[in-house]
């Protein structure tokens, strides 16, 4: 019986790349969905048996606990070089899109807030 071992939901596509050669390197059989035409079905990779199943988890939480350091490092050498992202600089990037974001905010609040407010009415009227 297939057995889940990682979902690529939302996952980098090095990162991905580097755990189907790290599975491959060990001899895992294991398969791969995709998340279809409409992107609602679940990209993962699926072991085929259970028998690979300790083994493949050990390889991927030692997989990752090497990709957080490095990861980290890279960050940590662009927040230094001042090349990582910050709020101001996704801003100053993208001010439209934080402008339509701030809009849409403030109109559910301001329906929300109503529709509260009418709810708060209609029972002390009553």
């Amino acid at each position: 019986m297939a057995i889940l071992l990682f979902s690529l939901r939302n996952v980098p596509e090095d990162e991905a790349t580097e755990i189907r050669e790290l599975l491959d390197q060990h001899a895992i059989p294991c398969y791969e969905t995709s998340a279809g035409n409409w992107g609602i079905s679940m990209p993962a990779l699926w072991l085929k048996d259970d028998e690979h199943l300790a083994l493949a988890g050990q390889l991927l939480a030692a997989y990752h606990q090497q990709r957080f350091i490095t990861q980290r490092q890279a960050y940590l050498q662009k927040q230094q070089a001042g090349e990582a992202p910050t709020f101001i600089g996704n801003l100053l990037k993208h001010p439209l899109r934080f402008i339509a974001y701030a809009v849409c905010a403030l109109f559910i609040l301001a329906i929300s807030t109503r529709l509260i407010s009418a709810l708060a009415h209609i029972s002390l009227v009553k």
